[in-house]
């Protein structure tokens, strides 16, 4: 998502390059290419109007920083805007007693996973969530919620076989909470429809004057487009929200939504959901997206993510076999397994700073077959095959092959690329390198110049794995067919 828009806003930007002051002539053109940019981008008109007129006032007439280039101080003073748009901070949730949130919003936006997801986080902060489905319109809504809820080992209340009434099971889920003790967070899981009726926002009314939500979060598909601000405004209006939720946004959307309904509805943008996993929800924080719409990246999350999800001492453990050399098939299986914790390959690099344009090239569908991949043929080797490689003769290399489905030629380069990554270890100096992306400041495994001196599975940086570059980039490359001899 967003990378049309970043790619247009760099584009727009380029032609205030090398120029020495920014004035309202040169800003002009730059301004109606950023305007088209938004609007594609399914941004609102009204709110693509405010944000372009507080930039060009922000702009004008602003002397350019010695050394610092006019589309450069452009874009910080975008940023600087666009955060605000954004809400200029992320918001906590109010968990105040009685802690309960109400989850609103229109079919397929992902109400039900996104109660999930959210029980999920809090369970994480410590806290104790129980789940209630209020929605008996959807068939297999509740059953839907009651096996999240068991995956999740989170309490979920079932109403009544044949009770069709959210407003009783609103009140008899209320009891039921009661039940469970003190310090239980509920989450409310509300029906939804195709679009919003008067016979919903009744319902939703209803239904709030009895749970007295602390928090009701309206979760929104960001694909939704224009239609983005009708549906939030409404809903604003008639049950009062005090958050929003960004839902799909892993996906293709153009991601407008984000911008125009936390202008229309005033309220916060808390949570992102990047994934259908339960685990795929991250808060929200007004200037990463700012800085990952601009092209920026976002390393910050990228390393709490990291920290999260990598074991500290299985990269400790990592760091000692690269120093003494002993890396091995199936050191190189536990780095690969790291790296798929962090998510696809394609939404670490966009979180990586210049790697707004690469991410599809080098993170695309191609290169995560190819992981899967150089996967399949470690697998397939026996346990010595994996300590030992150089007992991988012919015939076990042409076992191999059939185990893992790739032709033996993979097989041949990546055990070549492997010797030579081997052969850099024993290297002092390229091992400090190396040593320094693992273990400093940088991510496990990235390669030079992306958050680290090391080298990702599959990606091949300097003193990289042996899974190489895709295509093109440094990895296998299919084998060339033999000359035709004329004769």
């Amino acid at each position: 998502m967003f990378s049309a828009l970043s790619d247009r806003l760099e584009d727009a930007f380029k032609k205030l390059r090398g120029l020495g002051r920014i004035s309202e002539s040169n800003i002009t053109d730059a301004m109606r290419e950023i305007r088209m940019a938004l609007l594609e981008a399914d941004v609102d008109f009204n709110v693509t109007k405010d944000l372009l007129e507080a930039v060009k006032e922000a702009a004008l007439g602003q002397e350019v920083l010695r050394s610092v280039q006019p589309g450069q101080q452009i874009v910080k003073i975008f940023h600087d805007e666009l955060v605000k748009l954004l809400g200029s901070e992320s918001t906590a949730l109010n968990l105040n007693p009685p802690s309960r949130i109400l989850v609103a919003g229109l079919n397929g936006a992902g109400k039900t996973t996104t109660c999930g997801k959210l029980a999920f986080w809090l369970k994480k902060q410590g806290k104790r969530p129980v789940l209630v489905p209020l929605d008996l319109y959807r068939p297999a809504a509740v059953k839907q919620l009651v096996v999240l809820g068991k995956s999740l080992e989170v309490p979920v209340y079932e109403p009544e076989a044949g009770m069709t009434d959210p407003v009783k099971a609103a009140e008899r889920g209320l009891k039921w909470v009661a039940e469970q003790g003190p310090g239980v967070v509920a989450i409310f899981d509300t029906a939804g429809r195709q679009e919003v009726d008067e016979a919903l926002l009744a319902e939703l009314k209803k239904v709030c004057a009895i749970v007295l939500p602390g928090e009701t979060l309206l979760v929104a598909d960001a694909a939704t487009g224009q239609q983005a601000v009708a549906v939030a405004d409404t809903f604003h209006k008639a049950i009062g929200l005090t958050g929003l939720i960004m839902t799909k946004l892993d996906g293709d959307a153009r991601g407008g939504a984000v911008l125009s309904m936390r202008r229309v509805t005033g309220c916060p943008v808390k949570f992102m959901g990047t994934g259908e996993k339960v685990e795929q929800l991250e808060v929200f924080h007004p200037d990463r997206m700012a800085q990952r719409i601009l092209g920026m990246g976002d390393v910050v999350s990228l390393v709490e993510k990291a920290a999260e999800e990598i074991d500290e001492k299985e990269a400790e453990r990592m760091a000692k076999r690269f120093e003494s050399a002993e890396f091995d098939f199936t050191d190189y299986l536990s780095q690969m397994k790291m790296l798929k914790r962090l998510g696809p390959l394609q939404g670490v690099l966009g979180m990586l700073p210049g790697m707004g344009k690469l991410k599809d090239v080098i993170g695309g569908a191609d290169t995560e077959k190819r992981m899967k991949h150089m996967e399949a043929i470690v697998l397939s080797m026996t346990p010595k095959e994996r300590k030992t490689p150089a007992i991988l003769n012919s015939s076990r290399r042409k076992r191999i092959a059939g185990g893992s489905g790739r032709p033996v030629v993979e097989i041949n380069q990546l055990l070549q690329q492997f010797e030579m990554m081997r052969q850099l270890m024993k290297n002092k100096g390229m091992m400090g390198q190396l040593m320094s992306g693992m273990m400093g400041g940088g991510m496990p495994g990235m390669p030079p110049g992306m958050g680290g001196k090391g080298g990702m599975p599959g990606m091949g940086g300097r003193g990289g794995f042996p899974g190489g570059m895709p295509p093109g980039l440094g990895g296998f490359t299919k084998p060339k067919k033999p000359k035709k001899w004329k004769f």
